[in-house]
């Protein structure tokens, strides 16, 4: 497939963050046909009923980086400082570090795997995310 064949060609980097049963996050980096870099978050979740996974992306471009890493730090900040000033976010980080083995990827997985040109996968791209476990 094209998408699968052009997912190969630009993939850098691939750092996955699992965030419960049912929803994954994949922050790559990737190379424009100029070979420039930009970023891809992807959020995928398991669907209730039925198979398949929705995907929903966010390309974030250089020039954007320190606005977006700055936006996001203050955002977090004032969730853990105003909003939830006694809650123990380092236990759960460390929680989270001692049972996950790797979140890396290697950067250039089976595209069918990773992404799609729609929202949604085929089964067999759902049984390959499930091994990511």
């Amino acid at each position: 497939m094209e998408n699968e064949k052009n997912f190969e060609q630009n993939s850098v980097y691939s750092k996955r963050v699992r965030a419960g049963k049912r929803r994954t996050y994949f922050f790559d980096v990737r190379t424009t046909k100029s070979n420039d870099y930009f970023i891809t978050i992807t959020e995928s979740k398991k669907k209730f009923e039925g198979d398949g996974y929705e995907r929903h992306k966010v390309f974030i471009y250089k020039e954007d980086f320190m606005k977006f890493i700055n936006s996001m730090q203050e955002t977090v900040d004032y969730v853990k400082k105003e909003l939830l000033p006694d809650f123990d976010f380092d236990a759960i980080y460390d929680y989270d570090q001692e049972h996950n083995h790797s979140n890396d990827i290697p950067a250039t997985p089976d595209a069918e795997t990773i992404s799609t040109s729609s929202n949604t996968t085929t089964s067999s791209a759902n049984e390959e995310v499930d091994k990511w476990d």
